[in-house]
């Protein structure tokens, strides 16, 4: 598992070194507002998902 939050790291950090946040946003927002929240709610889902599945959210917890 921790294999996988190595690469989690790298991309990220090469995510953050690439794209400026603000150019994005920016671009969202020029294409529409819709477009926007759907893409803002995918990101964030994403992330979630992402989170749960490294720190193995997966199992039940009852």
């Amino acid at each position: 598992m921790k294999n996988l939050q190595a690469y989690f790291f790298a991309f990220m950090l090469v995510l953050t070194m690439t794209v400026s946040s603000c150019d994005v946003i920016g671009d969202i927002f020029q294409a529409g507002m819709w477009t926007a929240v759907i893409v803002i709610v995918l990101v964030i889902v994403l992330v979630l998902w992402l989170l749960r599945k490294i720190r193995g959210g997966g199992r039940n917890r009852l």
